[in-house]
């Protein structure tokens, strides 16, 4: 096949559609050519699912050093302060510009008859500080930014676009400044380049790389496994956030329950109806995602049972189906009244502490790259997220690099002319049972080794699976031609190495990542990130 010759133009590409993409977008000025580029339909990635909310300080009995505090606590030692006190500190104003922008927050009227918004309390928070949509917060924000998107006419949206490798201006070398990217569009079957002054990293997390997960399909690593390839450090791939309560049902596939009902009163119990929480923490359900996690992770182990139960029954139903309606109907489809029924949840793996190293601009190690949202690492969560940080850091680091962007672009030269995507030596492959073989066996293993509990030795076993898979898959890309499922199987084959070098490293037990052989933190020396260089950047 010859050398595909049509290349894209922009003056910034962003690479993700969910709210961090979009949310720079919006922050570039009218007349900046932008290209978003959506791995599946607009509003697919994970914004779109998630129910609790936004955290920010709006209550008058509450403050920005008691969320800092929060935020510090839960990070166990690993939280970068200068991150936290800047995300933190814009929360307000966050909020603010999302209600601008049109986002239906939820309102109740105070005292004085005054309609403010409506704040609850999640994990981890020591005030109500979770600004909501009803409990479909991350639709509510989706919808709303897309809306605005769909306005611009300077914006230029790709669907079933799959970014494959960024491009540095000395390509041969991996070198210079980034210039854009080779991206595969699925419903023509071809490969493109996209060149760009500015390329933006807005993929989302890389839960997908565990059997079980909250996470939509899309959510495979893509945007750090590019930038680890193109020589940008990554820092804390150790730390995957399980979240504690996903629903256990053939058919719930990915669904969560948010933390908001533990949040307004709902416990956790064994089968024969044993609250179990309040001999772990003293916090009991309102614990850190870690902690309950882990809790429950135990007792289904120590027991042999498949699911523990949450319960929601002692609510009324008026409050139930008026604060989490969309939870309510979901549960009533699976054959769960929440109103009468105890809730079976399992943990799954929900979101990604670390990623590719940037400042408070969203910049990276590459000239014009930025990374922004959940495939970033800031410092804000250390060594663990607490509830709702993550849309609070999503919209406010998504600002910040907008706006860093608008005032550099005038100064940013044009980028050379790209080299066309080539594929003259490959051919289709005939044996796609070896990308599902890799896909599930990988999945699989890092659930099994690498998952809410681990050791050195299931470490070990890891590493040499993922070491086999790798050289296997990398063969399999060289001599065939790509398609999207091939493209996330070898992004998540080298999140999962980014996650098992960084756990293998830290010989102590933090946050979201335990290990039995060694328990306790490491107190000998002051906490600090885990941080891998690559070969690129080491050359």
């Amino acid at each position: 096949m010859a050398p595909i010759s049509e290349n894209l133009d922009f003056d910034v590409a962003i690479i993700g559609s969910g709210a961090s993409g979009l949310t720079v977008a919006l922050h570039l000025s009218p007349d900046t050519r932008i290209a978003i580029l959506s791995k599946g339909e607009l509003q697919g990635g994970s914004t779109n699912w998630a129910q609790g909310g936004i955290a920010a300080v709006l209550d008058e009995g509450d403050t920005v050093d008691s969320h800092i505090e929060d935020t510090l606590i839960a990070g166990a030692g690993l939280c970068d302060e200068k991150a936290v006190r800047f995300i933190v500190g814009h929360g307000a104003e966050a909020i603010e510009q999302l209600a601008n922008l049109g986002v239906d927050f939820t309102r109740e009227p105070d005292a004085q008859g005054t309609n403010r918004y409506h704040l609850t309390r999640e994990g981890g928070h020591s005030h109500r500080r979770i600004v909501h949509s009803a409990d479909s917060t991350g639709h509510a924000v989706e919808m709303t930014l897309a809306e605005r998107v769909s306005e611009r006419s300077n914006i230029t949206v790709f669907e079933r676009f799959t970014a494959i490798d960024l491009i540095r201006e000395d390509q041969a070398n991996r070198r210079g400044r980034c210039v854009g990217f080779y991206v595969f569009d699925q419903e023509h079957n071809r490969v493109r380049a996209l060149r760009a002054r500015v390329v933006v990293v807005a993929t989302g997390g890389a839960s997908k790389v565990y059997l079980y997960t909250s996470n939509p399909d899309s959510n495979t690593g893509d945007g750090i496994a590019m930038a680890w390839r193109a020589g940008c450090r990554m820092a804390n791939m150790e730390f995957t956030q399980f979240h504690p309560t996903c629903l256990y049902h053939p058919e719930a596939k990915s669904f969560l329950i948010s933390e908001a009902v533990r949040g307004e009163g709902a416990t956790l119990q064994l089968p024969d109806g044993t609250r179990f929480m309040p001999k772990f923490d003293k916090r009991a359900e309102l614990a850190p995602r870690d902690i309950v996690a882990r809790a429950i992770d135990h007792e289904m182990k120590r027991l042999g049972i498949d699911c523990v139960y949450l319960d929601t029954t002692h609510m009324s139903p008026e409050f139930i189906e008026s604060h989490f309606p969309m939870i309510y109907a979901r549960c009533l489809r699976f054959g769960f009244d929440m109103t009468r029924d105890r809730l079976p949840v399992v943990p799954a793996a929900h979101y990604t502490c670390g990623g590719i190293m940037t400042d408070l601009s969203g910049h990276t190690d590459i000239e014009n790259l930025y990374a922004v949202g959940e495939a970033a690492y800031t410092g804000l969560h250390g060594a663990n997220r607490v509830a709702s940080n993550s849309l609070l850091e999503c919209v406010v680091m998504s600002s910040a690099a907008g706006d860093d962007i608008r005032d550099r672009l005038t100064s940013i030269p044009e980028t050379p002319e790209l080299t066309p995507w080539d594929e003259s030596w490959v051919e289709d492959s005939d044996e796609q049972i070896v990308v599902t073989h890799n896909w599930d066996e990988l999945r699989r293993f890092m659930w099994d080794y690498v998952g809410i509990v681990r050791t050195d030795k299931r470490l070990e076993r890891a590493k040499h699976r993922i070491d086999l898979l790798l050289s296997e898959i990398n063969e399999y890309y060289s001599n065939f031609t790509v398609t999207n499922d091939l493209l996330e199987l070898r992004n998540l084959a080298v999140v999962a190495d980014l996650i098992v070098q960084s756990a293998m490293a830290r010989k102590e037990s933090r946050g979201i990542h335990y290990n039995l052989d060694h328990p306790e933190h490491d107190d000998s020396k002051t906490p600090q990130p885990t941080v891998l260089t690559p070969p690129a950047a080491k050359a």
